[in-house]
């Protein structure tokens, strides 16, 4: 049976960002990262200390905090023009907690985004504990206004998992952030993390069930990266726990894939870690090889986004 569900110029068997993009807005859209300098309810102590194990930061090594958001934007506009000329531009608030802040200035810096000349949407990267009324009232107005997506990091399902990486929000709490966002038709894109500390293959699996039954607009998955620094780097050092070799990994994103709904976007299906500060595992380096075996193993397969959805 050829592939059912072409969401992709490029045979992809699966519902790209690209595709999704281009069907939508008739063009290429590029994501420029931005700090706001925000913190996060397990750093600050409101919640717990020192962020998930495997926080480097706030994961916006792109950024430069510390200056404007529109400074911050036309530095990115020249490494995103540099390689995609005339580009159009979705805001992304990364780093940290973006809905973590007084609503004020939340408006203030989504609105300078947004006066930004090439700025073609916002996408705002949060948790499903940090949506109180007062900034679902702000998203709401912006979704009016723009092409808007919430990112949620969920990523596990399993409870033990996220008092194991000290998310300090259990998933009761991101279900009831995740939706709030749904009742107000503000397009999500939930974040999985493959290989954290304890989960089977079969673990990971049923986390990707049940996101699909979720019905996101988007999905991003992605290995666990071991990074210089981080507490979870202290705890590999200590336990040299297992990691996922690049074949596990396609294997599982293959299964993972077919359990998802074909509409939605998969954003992601293998991260970027900084290669400077990367421990381990060695062959998420190579990106373009991990993207081409997965491609590979869906042909071989047969198989394809939403096989196995029910």
């Amino acid at each position: 049976m050829k592939n059912p569900f072409p969401y992709s110029s490029d045979n992809k068997r699966y519902h790209t960002l690209n595709y999704f993009y281009r069907s939508k807005f008739g063009k290429k859209l590029s994501k420029a990262v931005i700090d706001c300098g925000f913190t996060c309810p397990n750093i600050d102590g409101s919640k717990g200390y020192g962020g998930c194990v495997f926080c480097d930061g706030g994961s916006g090594y792109f950024t430069t905090s510390g200056i404007s958001v529109r400074q911050q934007l036309e530095a990115e506009k020249k490494r995103i023009c540099a390689k995609v000329p005339n580009a159009s531009i979705v805001a992304y608030f990364q780093a940290n907690t973006n809905t973590y802040a007084p609503v004020s200035r939340l408006r203030e810096v989504y609105s300078e985004a947004l006066s930004f000349p090439e700025v073609t949407g916002l996408s705002v990267g949060t948790r499903g504990d940090c949506l109180p009324e007062e900034v679902l009232d702000l998203l709401s107005e912006i979704n009016e206004q723009t092409f808007l997506t919430v990112e949620l990091g969920l990523q596990s399902v399993h409870e033990e998992t996220i008092r194991n990486i000290n998310r300090c929000c259990t998933h009761e709490e991101f279900m009831e952030g995740y939706q709030k966002l749904q009742q107000r038709n503000i397009r999500t894109c939930l974040h999985v993390i493959n290989g954290l500390p304890g989960e089977s293959p079969e673990m990971m699996i049923e986390t990707a069930r049940q996101v699909g039954l979720m019905r996101p607009g988007g999905v991003k998955l992605q290995m666990l990266h071991i990074i210089r620094g981080t507490a979870l780097a202290k705890r590999y050092e200590q336990d040299n726990f297992h990691l996922l070799s690049r074949e596990e990994y396609i294997q599982l994103i293959v299964r993972q894939l077919e359990l998802l709904p074909p509409e939605t976007v998969v954003e992601r299906i293998t991260g970027d870690g900084d290669k400077r500060l990367l421990i381990a595992p060695e062959w998420t380096k190579d990106k373009i090889a991990v993207l081409g075996s997965i491609d590979k193993e869906l042909a071989r397969q047969d198989s394809w986004q939403g096989k196995r959805f029910m």
